[in-house]
């Protein structure tokens, strides 16, 4: 009997959600039009429709050719550009979160409609081109993670986020498979787990890791002692796994990154939901030691979200206000800084990985854009870089994740419903000085191993990996 109750409850919702629309055009940059706040019994909701890409590829822009570097992969989300140009692709979904009211159960439903029924990969690959003709061969590097998330190189040490803890692998250059088990840095939140994903980057010297956590809530309906620990940032002593937070108020920051120059903290994060199809923006932004950056209080600064009780004028009254809106419900979950290798139009600035809205009649996202940077800030409007994911007519052939930039000059975008590695390059060469990739270099300080059963020892090619335990969803 509950089947069919789901089912109707569905077709309620999704009658209600087309009764909505979508009256102001997305708001991009320093200073967006916010409309007012419009709250309903549910949202608009549009499933994407799973389609094969056939004969067919993402479309980039003229001068740029796009190449699927590895298919097949257990649900990719973020990948790491090794010094001698191997990379690393951390594969997994996670996440236990029980549902709270049955319009939960309704949004889950929908939103699973639009995700690959692949398993959870629970491990990391590794990708080489042995020739340089543009072929990658696929090997499992690492197995039976937990929801890998964040990759990060400090000198021989390869950290990653799980999503219950941050490890660390010993690496050496050309290693096509972790030598033995991870080593526990430090425990990362990971009860009910609402948004799992522990985004990760390094400070530029390499002494801290930045952990992005995100919230156990859209707007603390499960109470803020379910919130302690999240939607912040944690700064992580590299070594000894002493950590604190870095900054708080931000919903779910789900990628970050360190400016190339100034070596400042950047991030992208997703902002709360269930107030129109136009609040509140996912956005971009330098994060401040110490900051605030509203939630659950306020959004976009000072605009109070007066959900939340009780409410703290003196949080609001803190609140920093994002440095860049990249619109409502664009689902940023990827973000890296270029470098003039990608050719002089997109030489300057971040690119953005933009997985899709589910929650808006007319769907955003669904690709990855480009925002130009001036004197180290944005400056301008985004422009489409990797797009054709979603055709007009719901037809989803993928669904954007991580994205990193290469310095030789290539973009390596995960997309995780077709479960495809794509790697954007210039047609032509670009007359600029190559720059090496470089682990960010660090002192060595040995360390103890854990106590775990041996790797094995020899290349283990991808379509030999063993299955790994799928987490709850």
């Amino acid at each position: 009997m509950m089947q069919p109750r789901l089912f109707a409850a569905v077709g309620f919702a999704l009658l209600l959600a087309g009764c909505g629309d979508d009256p102001e055009p997305l708001q991009y940059g320093a200073a967006p039009q916010l409309p007012e706040p419009k709250r309903g019994l549910m949202p608009d909701m549009v499933i994407a429709e799973p389609a094969p890409w056939g004969d067919q590829q993402p479309q980039v822009p003229a001068g740029y050719t796009i190449t699927a570097i590895a298919t097949d992969l257990k649900i990719p989300r973020q990948t790491l550009v090794l010094p001698n140009g191997d990379i690393l692709v951390a594969e997994g979904r996670g996440g236990n979160a029980p549902s709270l009211k049955p319009k939960d159960i309704i949004a889950g439903y929908i939103k699973a409609k639009g995700t690959t029924s692949v398993e959870s990969g629970n491990r990391l690959t590794l990708l080489r081109d042995p020739d340089g003709d543009g072929r990658y061969e696929a090997n499992v590097f690492a197995y039976n993670l937990n929801a890998p998330y964040g990759l990060a190189l400090v000198g021989n040490d390869l950290y990653v986020a799980n999503q219950d803890a941050l490890v660390r692998f010993t690496y050496e250059e050309g290693q096509t498979q972790a030598s033995g088990p991870p080593e526990i840095v430090t425990p990362l939140p990971s009860d009910i787990n609402h948004h799992w994903t522990k985004a990760l980057t390094a400070s530029a010297d390499g002494q801290y890791l930045y952990v992005g956590i995100g919230s156990n809530s859209n707007i603390t309906e499960r109470g803020m002692t379910a919130e302690v620990d999240r939607a912040m940032i944690w700064r992580v002593n590299a070594q000894t796994g002493e950590y604190k937070p870095y900054a708080t108020g931000l919903r779910n920051p789900t990628a970050l990154a360190t400016h190339p120059e100034s070596g400042q903290l950047w991030a992208v994060v997703n902002e709360r939901d269930e107030i129109g199809p136009n609040l509140v923006p996912d956005y971009l932004t330098s994060v401040v030691e110490g900051g605030f950056y509203g939630w659950p209080y306020s959004y976009w600064g000072q605009n109070i979200d007066d959900r939340v009780r009780p409410q703290r004028p003196d949080k609001v009254a803190a609140a920093i206000t994002p440095d860049y809106s990249l619109g409502a419900h664009v689902a940023a979950l990827g973000v890296d800084f270029s470098v003039p290798a990608m050719g002089a139009d997109f030489a300057n600035g971040v690119f953005v990985g933009e997985h899709g809205s589910w929650n808006r009649k007319d769907p955003v996202g669904y690709k990855v854009v480009y925002v130009p940077f001036q004197n180290g800030r944005p400056a301008g409007p985004p422009v489409d870089f990797v797009a054709g994911f979603r055709d007009d007519d719901g037809t989803t052939r993928g669904r954007p994740v991580g994205v990193t930039v290469d310095p030789r000059g290539a973009l390596i975008v995960a997309d995780d419903l077709s479960n495809t590695v794509w790697r954007v390059t210039p047609s032509e060469p670009q007359s600029v000085e190559e720059t090496p990739v470089e682990a960010i270099p660090t002192d060595e300080v040995p360390t103890d191993e854990a106590p775990t059963e041996e790797a094995p020892t020899e290349d283990a090619p991808i379509e030999d990996a063993p299955s790994a335990p799928e987490p709850a969803q």
